[in-house]
């Protein structure tokens, strides 16, 4: 009998995970907007998420998608709120579930990039850097967590980059945030291993063509082209469908962090000036 076990467990490892219903889900989405936020939205909504909520700071550009998500059929909100604003998140928070109801799956993207040297930096502009794209974090999980917990349902998933395992210069703002945000989805990741029915995704992805990282360049584009973000949002429901906890795009970052465990800092070095990635950030000219 134990032996039968094993081949069961064996082929379970083997076969196609079974992708998980999305009907019943009310997806929130930060930086819902623009971007891979906005593709995102799309992209639950194609998969039949029962209701999609969009948070962001613009106006403009949460109603041009929540209308074209609404367009399609699936019922969509979307609210103003700045998520390194912590009593804005509360506040936000309570409305949506009086007005739309209970939030089953959470998709931190809200992210920001100064894109320069430290020593060129702007103190309040580092600062906006970490409060939205790490602080704002516990503030939204914070705030949605515990219903999913009483549930015993619910989904949190952290748009990260690749660049929290791989740092380059010209974005120290970004990269340490991000590496922050890894550490509190792993955290949380472990921390949830005894919830039953509520789970997280962290995806990495390589630089992905969207405005904010605009004019940044590497210099073997062919090689390492830029990801698009509506591959990002695919990838991500599917990750979600499919209870996946860390997501890298594409497949070959595992490779880089692996590289990192054991090769030389020279030989880092000497790859990044190769690879351009010491100087990709020169040509930037993103939203920051």
């Amino acid at each position: 009998m134990k032996g039968c076990g094993r081949v069961r467990a064996s082929l379970m490892l083997l076969l196609p995970s079974r992708r998980k219903d999305l009907t019943k889900e009310v997806v929130l989405i930060t930086g819902g907007g623009r971007g891979i936020g906005r593709h995102l939205a799309k992209e639950f909504a194609k998969h039949g998420a029962r209701k999609v909520i969009l948070w962001g700071r613009t106006e403009k550009c949460l109603k041009e998608t929540a209308e074209e998500i609404t367009l399609s059929g699936t019922e969509c909100h979307y609210f103003l709120c700045d998520v390194a604003n912590r009593e804005e998140v509360y506040k936000q928070a309570k409305v949506v579930r009086e007005k739309v109801g209970d939030v089953t799956i959470l998709v931190n993207n809200a992210a920001v990039v100064h894109g320069k040297s430290l020593m060129d930096s702007d103190d309040d502009a580092l600062l906006k850097s970490q409060h939205i794209n790490t602080m704002g974090q516990f503030w939204t999980t914070k705030a949605f967590l515990p219903r999913m917990l009483e549930l015993q349902h619910g989904h949190v998933v952290c748009i990260n980059s690749i660049l929290s395992q791989s740092p380059i210069p010209g974005a120290i703002d970004y990269c340490t945030s991000k590496a922050s945000s890894l550490a509190f989805m792993e955290s949380l990741t472990l921390g949830l291993l005894d919830c039953p029915g509520v789970s997280c995704t962290t995806v990495l992805p390589f630089h992905t063509n969207t405005e904010m990282f605009q004019g940044m360049r590497v210099r073997f584009p062919q090689l390492f082209p830029p990801l698009k973000p509506e591959v990002v949002a695919q990838r991500t429901v599917d990750a979600v469908r499919t209870d996946k906890a860390f997501l890298y795009l594409p497949w070959t970052m595992h490779a880089l962090v692996i590289l990192k465990s054991f090769v030389p800092q020279v030989a880092l070095e000497e790859i990044h000036k190769f690879s351009g990635t010491y100087t990709c950030m020169n040509t930037f000219k993103g939203r920051t």
